[in-house]
C-alpha cells in the first residue's frame, strides 16, 4: 500500500492566508493536533496546535506568523510502513503527501491511517498469533511461510521488532488457522524458538475488544 492510497478526504489543507484562530478552529473539530498549511499547490509546512498557542495574536495569519515551518512529508509513492515511522518519529497527527512535482496532493490523519493498517495486518481476520524469536542471520520469511503452508495454513501478516543492542529479533506471524497446534509442533522440530502462542477463544475476543477501544478513543 503506498501513500497516495492514504489519503484522507476529510483533513483539509489550511491556507498560508489563514489565521491562527481559523487553524485552532479546525484542529479542535477535526481531532487533530496538526494542520498541513498550502499555497495553492505548494506546500508550505506543517503547523501544529503548540504554534497557534505560540502566537502573540492568534487573529493574525499563518503566513505572517510562521515564514518558515517544518516541512515534513512523504511522497505519494512511499509504503504505508515510511508514513508510520515518520507519525511514530516525529510525533504527529497528520501526514502531508506530495507528488513527483513536489506539489501537495492531500495528507493522511492517524484515525484513517489506524483503519487502513488493519487492513494491511489482518487484525479482524480469525486466526492464531505466534511469535518467535531468532538472530537476525537466521532470520527467513521463506522458510517460515513454508512451515506454516505444510500444515495446511498461510501466514497473513508478519512484522518484525527489534532491539539496537541486540541481534535477536521478534518475528510476530498471523496465521489463518485458529488451531495452530501442529505448527508449533513443526517449529520445534525446526528449532525455532517460539516466545508466545495466542490461539482462538479468549484471544480473539480481547483482540478484537482491543481493537475497538483503539478507534472508539481515536474518534474521541
Amino acid at each position: 500500500m503506498r501513500a497516495g492510497e492514504l489519503i484522507s478526504e476529510i483533513i483539509p489543507p489550511l491556507k498560508s492566508s489563514e489565521t491562527g484562530e481559523k487553524a485552532m478552529g479546525w484542529m479542535d473539530e477535526l481531532r487533530v493536533s496538526h494542520l498541513p498549511v498550502v499555497d495553492g499547490h505548494d506546500y508550505k509546512g506543517l503547523i501544529s496546535e503548540n504554534d497557534i498557542y505560540d502566537m502573540a495574536d492568534p487573529s493574525f495569519k499563518i503566513k505572517d506568523s510562521f515564514p518558515n515551518l517544518p516541512k515534513p512529508f512523504i511522497y505519494s509513492d512511499q509504503h504505508v510502513y515510511d508514513v508510520m515511522k515518520m507519525i511514530a518519529d516525529l510525533k504527529i497527527t497528520v501526514v502531508p503527501i506530495l507528488d513527483e512535482n513536489n506539489h501537495y496532493i492531500g495528507c493522511t490523519d492517524l484515525l484513517f491511517l489506524m483503519s487502513q493498517i488493519t487492513a494491511v495486518n489482518s487484525i479482524k481476520e480469525p486466526g492464531s498469533i505466534l511469535v518467535l524469536i531468532m538472530n537476525t542471520h537466521d532470520y527467513s520469511l521463506t522458510q517460515i511461510a513454508r512451515i506454516v503452508e505444510e500444515n495446511n495454513a498461510k501466514v497473513l501478516s508478519s512484522f518484525i521488532t527489534s532491539k539496537e543492542e541486540s541481534t535477536e529479533i521478534e518475528v510476530t506471524l498471523k496465521i489463518n488457522s485458529e488451531n495452530i497446534d501442529r505448527i508449533i509442533q513443526t517449529f520445534n522440530r525446526y528449532n525455532y524458538t517460539i516466545k508466545a502462542t495466542f490461539q482462538k477463544g479468549a484471544f480473539q475476543d480481547d483482540l478484537k475488544r482491543r481493537y475497538d477501544e483503539l478507534m472508539n478513543y481515536l474518534k474521541m
